[in-house]
């Protein structure tokens, strides 16, 4: 990333204002002052805001000041670059820096989300460009090491429901906000109450009694709005609510625990239903940060909310609808209609009022409905890493909430596209997490050899491979391969398949001998079953070459390597992406055995094709671009690994961005030609900016950073 690629861009679904919302001139002045460039700031709840009133559940409205801020910043062109995440998980924040990361740079990402969150938060560390990164409603058990933005143009705007947050982030001011003045209290009443000012009658009395409380009074400011009531009137019913409900208790209650269920009510007053109750106890197990719109439309909560689930007809979007119009004219949601569908938000605290409230066999029918809701509305194709992103925050929260609940009839589907969504989007990290996680309760609730189990160990120990963790991932493949074999016939293709992964996973852990002694197997079986031209066939032959390839049997891997070639471009054609695939693995064996000739006619060949289907720019051109660089060095022919050298490195540069690992293997590989042919000091000036680069965005200590420190030593010492 580059200082010239910047732009204008916001990323992120930044909650709308409260209808009624004012500013905070008393209560939170000042935080906005303290916001300037390289600093961060935390707005927390005071625990004890006002005469002693208890901060009911962290409910201080810091997410509605983190709003008005990032706005008024927004507006008035301070920042260049604004980034909203809602904080569920570290998932979460990957997501959505992945997503930052190509609004910033117009280009997609390549590798893990951590890579390329790693290198976009560097990128914030370094860029010009005014920015702020808003991480909404962290919770304290989250883990953000690697992930916290800094830099001197940068601005970070933290909130937290806890009023001692072990944030993690060094050198952050924590703010304490407490409840509204009476000034404010009373110009959002006042606001809200606008269309019709008789019902200001008795405001000021209101004001005290809710303690200015800003989730309660923007819950009474919507009921009454909503109704023929004065803020008198509404006072005497609070006060004699909130002495039935808590008749002898001997501390002083918040008003939001009372009148949450005033509103509830009022919603059901205004739409006299048993649908109400169960989309709040509905919502309330899920995202109060964002619950997607079409989540509204499923056959799963048509069916909860009352519907018939044997019409053929699909739901009717318009029930649901209605009931989220009456709870919104109540004040217990907010509808936010900047997204289509719109989308719901819950304020956390009043989800855990209703979870406390609600007996658990209420809950249980709204949990599965609500995985059932969200594995109805979930994509058959994510379009990008973080696509699906608030359907798996939402799915995060489901677990949170009601965790038995997706195991009352084994494994529920849900959790299975939860962590297929995690390893679609490169999520590495937090797949082997959610695996673990499931692995382990399946291990508690299923019995042994049940099918979602092997499901699940298939999925961890791939999860494990694409984590980099080759040795847990060969032990969870032997684990599968044991059960299939222990449950399923000889020679299933279930045990095929789990011994081919497994062959896969002893050549990541550098184990290839015993690979090839799999994949010889594997190959057998599948040409006994399925014949030498189909394509497990084929492809299983290359992963027997990936075998003897590690073990550096390069003839062996020649002849499979020509064999399969001829099968690709037979069945699919010259120019079919698993024959340039095979072709280009077939130069570099050749390479690998000093067959120099072929091994740069066969590059010159994938090259030309991949600029003919995929175009110059494609990253897997690039690649082969470098590969030919390095098979004419290795000929002697020294001009002409040169320009292939030098296009490959401003060709990665432009596409993968100058600090991609690829394009710093690819720079260093440049260096070491210029030095071949004595250009020793244009050696020395690749080497030093890539040495820079290395030491800012990979983990300190990384081999190519050591790589390149003892080239630069070797020159100087020459």
């Amino acid at each position: 990333m580059s200082a010239e690629s910047a732009r204008r861009f916001r990323v992120g679904e930044v909650p709308p204002l409260a209808e009624g919302a004012t500013d905070r001139p008393d209560t939170a002045d000042g935080i906005a002052d303290l916001l300037v460039p390289g600093s961060a700031v935390a707005i927390v709840p005071n625990p004890a805001p006002a005469d002693g009133l208890p901060n009911w559940l962290g409910a201080c409205g810091k997410t509605q000041i983190a709003v008005m801020i990032a706005e008024s910043l927004w507006r008035s062109n301070v920042i260049d670059a604004l980034i909203w995440i809602s904080v569920t998980n570290r998932a979460a924040v990957l997501s959505g820096f992945v997503q930052a990361s190509v609004a910033a740079t117009g280009l997609e990402p390549t590798g893990t989300a951590d890579s390329v969150a790693v290198r976009f938060v560097s990128w914030l560390g370094e860029t010009p460009q005014p920015w702020l990164v808003v991480l909404d409603d962290v919770p304290e058990t989250v883990d953000l090491s690697g992930l916290w933005p800094e830099g001197p143009a940068g601005r970070l705007l933290i909130t937290s429901p806890r009023s001692t947050p072990a944030l993690g982030r060094p050198r952050s001011r924590v703010i304490p906000v407490g409840f509204f003045s009476t000034r404010e209290a009373l110009n959002g009443l006042s606001e809200r109450l606008s269309a019709n000012p008789i019902q200001r009658q008795g405001a000021i009395d209101l004001v005290e009694t809710l303690g200015r409380e800003p989730l309660a009074l923007g819950q009474a400011s919507a009921a009454i709005a909503s109704s023929n009531l004065t803020c008198r009137d509404y006072r005497d019913y609070f006060v004699q609510r909130r002495q039935e409900i808590w008749a002898g208790a001997d501390e002083i209650s918040s008003a939001a625990s009372v009148t949450w269920i005033l509103s509830l009510e009022r919603a059901e007053s205004l739409l006299p239903s048993p649908s109400v109750r169960l989309m709040l106890v509905f919502l309330a197990l899920l995202d109060g940060n964002g619950i997607p719109g079409p989540l509204f439309s499923t056959q799963a909560l048509f069916s909860y909310l009352g519907g018939d689930p044997t019409s053929p007809n699909a739901a009717d979007p318009r029930q649901a609808r209605d009931v989220l119009l009456a709870l919104e004219r109540a004040g217990l949601i907010i509808i936010s209609r900047d997204v289509t569908p719109p989308a719901v938000l819950v304020s956390s605290a009043l989800q855990t009022a209703i979870k406390l409230a609600v007996p658990a066999e209420f809950q249980e029918p709204a949990a599965r409905a609500a995985a059932d809701a969200l594995l109805e509305a979930w994509p058959a194709r994510e379009t990008s890493p973080w696509a699906a992103a608030g359907l798996r925050a939402n799915a995060a929260r489901l677990q949170d909430s009601a965790p038995d609940s997706l195991w009352a009839d084994g494994c529920h589907p849900l959790l299975l596209r939860v962590g297929q969504s995690l390893t679609d989007a490169r999520l590495a990290g937090p797949a082997v997490e959610f695996w673990q996680d499931v692995a382990a309760r399946c291990d508690a609730k299923l019995p042994a050899g049940h099918p979602d189990a092997l499901v699940v160990a298939d999925q961890l120990a791939a999860a494990y491979l694409a984590a980099g963790n080759a040795e847990e991932g060969v032990q969870w493949y032997q684990r599968v391969l044991a059960d299939r074999t222990r449950e399923l016939a000889s020679g299933h293709p279930a045990i095929v398949a789990a011994r081919a992964n497994l062959a896969r996973a002893l050549v990541m852990a550098g184990e290839p001998a015993d690979a090839v002694t799999v994949m010889l197997r594997v190959v057998g079986e599948y040409e006994q079953s399925h014949g030498d031209g189909h394509p497990d066939t084929l492809s299983a032959r290359d992963e027997l070459a990936a075998a003897y390839q590690a073990a550096g049997d390069y003839a062996a891997v020649s002849r499979l390597l020509a064999r399969s070639l001829a099968d690709h471009e037979r069945l699919q054609g010259p120019r079919d992406p698993l024959t340039m695939a095979t072709r280009d693995r077939l130069a570099a064996a050749c390479l690998a055995q000093g067959k120099i000739k072929d091994a740069i006619s066969h590059y010159k060949r994938v090259l030309s094709d991949r600029e003919k289907e995929l175009g110059r720019s494609h990253p897997d051109t690039i690649a082969t671009a470098a590969s030919l660089s390095a098979a004419y060095q290795a000929a002697g022919r020294m001009p002409a690994a040169m320009q292939y050298g030098e296009r490959c490195c401003a060709d990665s540069a432009r596409v993968l961005g100058p600090d991609h690992v690829d394009t710093l293997v690819r720079l260093v590989n440049l260096a070491h030609l210029y030095y071949a042919v004595g250009r020793v000091g244009d050696a020395f000036r690749v080497l030093h900016d890539a040495a820079a680069r290395c030491e800012r965005v990979l983990p300190p200590g990384h081999a190519l950073t050591r790589t390149i420190r003892q080239s630069l030593a070797n020159i100087g010492e020459g």
